[in-house]
C-alpha cells in the first residue's frame, strides 16, 4: 500500500480551499435569504393590493346599488357616511405620528 505524503505547503493550500469553499456557499447562502426575503416583501405588497382593490370594489358597488335604487335620503347618507369615516380613522391613522418613549435604564446598555 502507498503512503500519502503532503507536505506543509500541499496541506495549507488544502485547508485555504475548503475555507473559500465555506465562504463561498455562505455568501450564496445570504444572498438566497435575501432574494427570499425580497421576494416575500413583493408578494405581501401585491396581496395587499389584491384585498384592498376588492375592498374598495365591494363598497363602491354597494353605494352604486343604493344610491341608483333608493330614494331615502338617511339610506343616502348611511352609505356614505360610513365608508368614509373608516377612511378617515384609516388615513389618520397612517398620517399620525406617535412615540412610545422606553423607560430609561441605569447603565445605559441594552438587557
Amino acid at each position: 500500500m502507498t503512503t500519502l505524503n503532503l507536505s506543509p505547503v500541499d496541506i495549507m493550500a488544502g485547508v485555504g480551499a475548503l475555507l473559500v469553499l465555506l465562504w463561498v456557499w455562505r455568501a450564496g447562502a445570504r444572498r438566497a435569504k435575501a432574494a427570499a426575503e425580497a421576494t416575500r416583501s413583493a408578494a405581501r405588497l401585491v396581496s395587499l393590493f389584491g384585498r384592498v382593490s376588492f375592498t374598495a370594489g365591494l363598497v363602491a358597488g354597494v353605494q352604486w346599488v343604493v344610491l341608483a335604487h333608493s330614494p331615502e335620503l338617511w339610506l343616502t347618507l348611511v352609505v356614505l357616511g360610513v365608508p368614509a369615516l373608516f377612511a378617515s380613522y384609516t388615513i389618520t391613522r397612517a398620517l399620525t405620528v406617535t412615540t412610545h418613549d422606553m423607560p430609561r435604564r441605569r447603565g445605559g446598555g441594552r438587557r
